[in-house]
């Protein structure tokens, strides 16, 4: 009791010190759209309260070391033994590796497989920050359109041709092929093994941000590209951050071993060994006791019911020449309004009635996305989200 009253002293001054302890900060009485991230009501506080010292009993000292370089070594036994029961892959272990989360995978990808003015393909339209992250590695970024079957390939082929004439070739490709952010498509069956092998033929690295495969509403998650060819040249991403929570900064990368030894023999896990390896040890102790199918069995019901309810809201609402996607699983809705409006000059009059949304463009590095715009439909109940889309609806007819 006393050491708890001083934690809470001490939480005092450090709100001083810092102004807000999360990534995300909601307006009062706005609806927004903007954050794909989980509704805090929803995260597992109380299996990981079970979880920490279950783990801590099981694993003591070992838990506070630094860690093999590869990752913890209950946490990656699990996820390759899920691998395998969902997949169909059987991994041996020099097959995966933890990372600190997929924005982590990433920055590390680009470090050890890519030099500054090399040539990164992306969609178009794709996640926002990763394109952050691929600036800072000063890579040139050149984006691919995607269509209803996700990336377009015959786009890509003419890509990768024009490349070869300015003596270009890509490094690497970075993509969402699955439940995609910010579209919330997924790329059409017969394109995913011809893009693993297009990959191959061309020799660039494809690295697939996975993070949204257990979240399906609706059958089965398509299967990863990495699936369809394990010893390919492929870095499959995966995370734990919407399937558990975004706080534990917690993932894992699935890939043939000569990519991953690169990676687990870098100076940065030489140094310090296995990223994030508390966290990892007690999410693995949460997984083997069991918890994890529980809380992503919570979170689909949840989050399928939010979608529902933002696509019959879309239907009720927003006049008929507006368009939007309806995603299988994921967090997210693209919405397409007439070639006449602009999503970004609607944002001042939509913040006017407190609902906001990321517009188009700024997934776009090709000026694709102007008259269309993200909506991220985990974070709000469904009579809210339903709300949210009236008060948009609103905007959008008064600019019609």
């Amino acid at each position: 009791m006393e050491a708890l009253t001083r934690i809470k002293s001490h939480t005092n001054l450090m709100s001083l010190a810092t102004p807000q302890s999360t990534q995300m900060e909601v307006r009062p009485g706005f609806i927004e759209f903007v954050w794909g991230q989980p509704d805090p009501d929803l995260l597992p506080v109380e299996a990981l309260r079970r979880a920490t010292p279950l783990a801590l009993e099981r694993f003591g000292a070992e838990m506070l070391a630094y860690g093999a370089a590869a990752g913890a070594g209950p946490l990656l036994a699990w996820a390759a033994n899920r691998v395998r029961e969902k997949e169909g892959v059987t991994l041996s272990l020099d097959e995966i590796i933890s990372t600190a989360g997929n924005s982590d995978a990433v920055d590390q990808i680009c470090t050890l497989f890519t030099q500054p003015g090399e040539v990164a393909l992306v969609e178009s339209p794709t996640y926002h920050l990763a394109l952050r992250i691929l600036h800072d590695h000063g890579l040139d970024i050149r984006p691919v359109p995607l269509d209803e079957g996700g990336l377009n390939l015959e786009a890509l082929k003419t890509t990768l041709a024009a490349l070869k004439r300015e003596g270009k070739p890509p490094k690497l490709l970075y993509t969402i092929p699955t439940f995609h952010n910010p579209t919330g498509l997924s790329l059409a069956a017969e394109r995913r093994r011809a893009l693993a092998a297009l990959a191959q033929e061309e020799n660039f690295l494809i690295v697939e941000d996975d993070v949204y495969r257990e979240l399906v509403y609706e059958g089965s998650a398509p299967p990863s590209l990495w699936s369809l060819a394990p010893s390919g040249p492929i870095l499959r991403l995966g995370s734990f951050a919407k399937s558990l929570a975004p706080g534990l900064r917690l993932g894992f990368i699935t890939g043939a071993a000569e990519h991953l030894r690169k990676m687990v023999d870098s100076g940065l896990r030489d140094s310090g060994g296995g990223l994030n390896h508390y966290t990892a040890m007690v999410v693995g102790a949460l997984c083997l006791a069991g918890d994890f199918d529980e809380q992503v069995a919570l979170f689909k019901q949840e989050y399928s019911a939010r979608r529902d309810a933002l696509l019959a809201a879309l239907a009720e609402h927003m006049p008929p020449d507006v368009t939007w996607t309806k995603p299988a699983g994921g967090f997210f809705v693209w919405v397409t309004l007439p070639k006449k409006l602009n999503a970004a000059s609607l944002l001042p009059a939509a913040e006017e009635l407190r609902v906001s949304f990321i517009p188009g463009h700024k997934f776009c590095l090709d000026g694709r996305g102007q008259n269309a715009l993200r909506l991220a439909f985990s974070l709000y109940k469904p009579a809210e989200l339903a709300e949210g889309v009236k008060r948009l609806a609103q905007v959008v007819r008064a600019a019609l």
